[in-house]
């Protein structure tokens, strides 16, 4: 007996309304950078208020602290370049994720159709492997942002790492 896209339709359907989901990924990663952004934000007037540390009196205390806040600053813009490097690549991985989206949503909406159209006509093994395709943009599209995601609140930790050194020694 031949398989039928009758039988795979359920499967068709859940392609298609995954795939018109896709467009909610973006709130995986989302949250992340945010509060990447929020942190490097907050560094910075930090650092500042450290910078103007009013309590040091004599010159050696302020050339000294001069030098510690110099240090955190150095560290501080490092940090800052790496994440703005891939801020770049950020942005491009979430345009992918709504490119992943419109071309999952497009293929596995037109099998949807096609299957409703040919319920009882067996299906060809091109039928099946757009089906498993139908499917690849949905795990593209999770790993994508949950990789934007790890990046991202990784970032954000060293940041809190540097702002937590800050705390403790200016």
């Amino acid at each position: 007996m031949a398989v039928t896209w009758g039988d795979f339709q359920a499967v068709v359907q859940l392609s298609a309304g995954l795939n018109v989901a896709i467009l909610s990924f973006v709130d995986i990663s989302l949250p992340a950078i945010k509060e990447r952004r929020r942190v490097f934000a907050k560094a910075r007037q930090e650092l500042e208020i450290h910078r103007k540390n009013p309590h040091k009196r004599t010159t050696e205390e302020k050339e000294t602290h001069a030098e510690a806040v110099g240090e955190i600053d150095r560290k501080l813009f490092d940090l800052w370049q790496e994440t703005s490097a891939f801020e770049n690549i950020e942005d491009s991985l979430m345009k992918s994720t709504g490119v992943f989206g419109f071309f999952g949503a497009v293929l596995s909406v037109t099998l949807l159709w096609y299957s409703a159209l040919h319920y009882n006509d067996a299906i060809r093994l091109t039928g099946e492997v757009l089906i498993v395709v139908s499917f690849c943009s949905l795990i593209g599209a999770f790993l994508i942002n949950f990789f934007t995601a790890s990046k991202a609140s990784h970032y954000a930790k060293q940041c809190n790492t540097l702002r937590d050194h800050m705390r403790r020694h200016l």
